[in-house]
C-alpha cells in the first residue's frame, strides 16, 4: 500500500517539525522553516542542513534528531508496516505481501523477526563504533559526557548514512586520524550493504571462503560496493592531481590517501566530509566523479539512496550482454528475468529525469554564495543530487537558497528516500497486470 507508506512518512515528518520548533529542542533561530527542512533531512537520512546542529539545536534537540534518523534509517518502513496491521482489511497473505514489499523484502514471511534482527545488528554495530571512538578515536574531547554523545551520534549518524555531525565543519578535524576515518567508513559501508547482505553473511559466517554459499544479490552488492570505493578513490586521485588548484594535493601522501578512500565511501550517500567542498577546493572532473558515485548509491534495504548498487550492475549486464549480441542478461551465470532488467531501467531513467527537473526549477533561484557571485550549474546539479540520492553533501549552496530553491531540496529528499517507483504507484496506483497480448513490431535504435 504505497500510499500509506507516503502518509506515514509525511505524518513523522509534521509531527518531528512541531517539536523540533518548540524552544526546548532549538533555539530561537531556529522557526518552523529551518525545523521543517531539519526534520525531513534527518527523516530521509540526507544531512543536509539549514542550522549549526551543534550551536543551534539543544541537547534535548540533538537527541531528538538522533531519534529521526534512526526513525528514517531503520523504522520508517517498520513503522508503516505495524500501522498496516491495524487499519488495512485483507487476507492474511495480502498483509504479509505488503509487509514484504514495505521493508524491500523477497517472500511472505512476517516483519517481527526481521525488524528484530535489524534492530539486533544495528545496536551492536552502533555500539561497537561508539566504544572505539570514546575509548580511542575523540580522545581530544575532554569531557567524558560530551565525548560520549559525540562518539554515539556520529555512530548513528554514520550507520543510518544521514551525514550529520555535531560540528559545523563535519570531520575536518580528524582527517589524519585513522581511527575515526576507519570507524566512521564501516559504520558506512554496514548500514548501506543492507539487512539482507548482512544475514547472509551472518548464516554463512563459517563459509567465507566458499564464495558461492552467498546468494547473488550479496555477491553483487558486496563486488559492487568494494568496486566503486576503490574506482571512486583511484578517481579522485587521479582527477585532483591533474588540478594544479585542488584542494588535496598540498596534503601529505598518506592523509590524501586517507582522504580519497573517506570521500569514496562518504560520497555514496552518507555526507561526512574530512576536506572543505567547493568548487575552489575540489576539480570539476572531481565533482563530476563524485556526482555519479552519488547517483549510484548505496545498496537495496539498507540506509543509504541512490538507485541502488544492484540497478546499476544490472544496467552494465544488460550493457554487455546487448554489445554481445545476446538475448537473456546473464551475471554470475545467473539468467536475470526481463522483468527486474525493465525496472533498472525505469528506476533510472525516471530518477535522472527527476533530478534533471529538480536542477532546471532550482536554476530559477538566482542565489548567490558567501562571495557575492551567484551559484554555478554545477554547483546546483550537485546539490540536487545529493538532496536526492539522500546524500548530504553540500558545496555552500544549501543554506544560501531562498525558501524556494530549499523547498525544492526537501521534495528532492523524500522523493528519493521513499523510491521513485513507490511515489508513483502511491500518486498513479497499482495497476493490474493486462490479460491482453500485442503483435510485435520492430523498431530500430
Amino acid at each position: 500500500m504505497p500510499q500509506f507508506t507516503v502518509l506515514t512518512g509525511l505524518l513523522v515528518i509534521a509531527v518531528g517539525t512541531l517539536l523540533m520548533a518548540l524552544p526546548v529542542f532549538s533555539s530561537e533561530q531556529v522557526g518552523l522553516w529551518e525545523a521543517m527542512f531539519t526534520v525531513i533531512s534527518a527523516i530521509t537520512v540526507t544531512g543536509l542542513s539549514v542550522v549549526d546542529v551543534g550551536q543551534e539545536l539543544t541537547f534535548p534537540g540533538q537527541v531528538l534528531l538522533a531519534l529521526l534518523i534512526l526513525t528514517g534509517g531503520l523504522g520508517l518502513m517498520a513503522i508503516t508496516t505495524f500501522l498496516q496491521g491495524f487499519v488495512q482489511r485483507g487476507s492474511r497473505l495480502r498483509r504479509r505481501l505488503d509487509r514484504g514489499r514495505a521493508m524491500d523484502e523477497f517472500g511472505v514471511g512476517g516483519i517481527g523477526d526481521t525488524f528484530h534482527s535489524i534492530l539486533i545488528t544495528a545496536a551492536w554495530v552502533i555500539g561497537m563504533g561508539t566504544l572505539v571512538l570514546y575509548t580511542i578515536g575523540f580522545r581530544d574531547i575532554p569531557v567524558p559526557r560530551e565525548r560520549l554523545w559525540a562518539s554515539l551520534f556520529h555512530c548513528i549518524s554514520a550507520y543510518n548514512n544521514a551525514g550529520f555531525g555535531l560540528w559545523s565543519d563535519s570531520l575536518m578535524d580528524y582527517r589524519a586520524s585513522p581511527v575515526v576515518n576507519l570507524v566512521i567508513m564501516v559504520m558506512i559501508v554496514s548500514g548501506g550493504i543492507g539487512y539482507r547482505v548482512t544475514n547472509d553473511l551472518w548464516q554463512n559466517r563459517f563459509k567465507v571462503r566458499l564464495i558461492r554459499s552467498f546468494s547473488l544479490h550479496t555477491r553483487l552488492v558486496l563486488r559492487w560496493t568494494i568496486g566503486l570505493i576503490l574506482i571512486g578513490a583511484a578517481g579522485m586521485l587521479f582527477t585532483e592531481h591533474f588540478t594544479r588548484s585542488s584542494g588535496l594535493t598540498p596534503l601529505p601522501w598518506w592523509e590524501e590517501l586517507q582522504v580519497v578512500f573517506f570521500q569514496s565511501v562518504s560520497t555514496r550517500t552518507a555526507g561526512f566530509n574530512t576536506v572543505p567542498l567547493s568548487v575552489e577546493v575540489i576539480s570539476e572532473a572531481g565533482l563530476l566523479l563524485m556526482m555519479t558515485l552519488m547517483f549510484i548509491g548505496a545498496s537495496p534495504g539498507g540506509t543509504g539512496g541512490g538507485i541502488k548498487t544492484t540497478t546499476f550492475a544490472c544496467l552494465v549486464a544488460a550493457t554487455r550482454s546487448t554489445l554481445r549480441g545476446e538475448d537473456t542478461v546473464v551475471i554470475r551465470r545467473r539468467a536475470i528475468s526481463d522483468k527486474v532488467v525493465l525496472r533498472a531501467v525505469g528506476v533510472t531513467l525516471a530518477s535522472l529525469l527527476f533530478v534533471l527537473l529538480m536542477a532546471l526549477v532550482l536554476g530559477l533561484d538566482r542565489g548567490v554564495g558567501t562571495d557575492g557571485q551567484p551559484f554555478s550549474f554545477l554547483e546546483k546539479l550537485f546539490t540536487c543530487i545529493s538532496a536526492f540520492a539522500t546524500v548530504g553533501l553540500d558545496v555552500g549552496v544549501t543554506a544560501e537558497l531562498n525558501r524556494w530553491g530549499q523547498l525544492v531540496l526537501m521534495v528532492g529528499m523524500f522523493v528519493g528516500r521513499i523510491g521513485i517507483l513507490l511515489l508513483l504507484s502511491a500518486v498513479f496506483g497499482s495497476h493490474t497486470t493486462s490479460r491482453i497480448s500485442y503483435q510485435h513490431e520492430e523498431l530500430y535504435l
